[in-house]
């Protein structure tokens, strides 16, 4: 059995219920899934020992809000290259947050991205993000 990190940002709460979601996906394949706030992530020892890896964030005035941008500063130095990631995010307008985090992921820390690419929700409750959070917990869960 793996153990998931999940890591949100978020100024609504949407971006939490997804990350909730992509949890319960990882759960349901059998493995741990640990969900935080990215306000509990204080430097790279907190990011090891996982076997996977999600970061999310909202996209706001077409970025990925401040603390967010600040994680991915402390997960360069978290040696994550290799590990399994996939990066997820929730819109209103446009959606850029998810797939800067995704790219950053994959391209400067070396990651095994999910072949999926990042998920962009409305929020997990709209159109079948249920199940798109789930099956995108699922993607990640099967690389481990």
């Amino acid at each position: 059995m793996g153990n998931v990190l999940i890591v949100y940002a978020t100024r609504s709460e949407e971006t939490k219920g997804i990350a909730e979601l992509i949890g319960e996906g990882v759960r349901i394949s059998g493995h741990q899934a640990d969900v935080k706030r990215v306000s509990e992530i204080k430097n790279e020892e907190d990011l090891k020992g996982y076997d996977g890896y999600f970061f999310g964030s909202p996209t706001y005035h077409g970025e990925m809000i401040t603390s967010m941008k600040q994680l991915l500063f402390i997960a360069e130095r978290a040696e994550l290259k290799g590990k399994p990631g996939g990066a997820f995010g929730a819109y209103g307008w446009s959606g850029e947050a998810a797939g800067r985090i995704f790219d950053t992921m994959a391209n400067i820390y070396g990651m095994d991205m999910v072949s999926d690419g990042p998920l962009m929700l409305k929020a997990g409750w709209v159109e079948g993000g249920i199940q798109a959070a789930q099956s995108y917990g699922k993607s990640l869960a099967a690389k481990i």
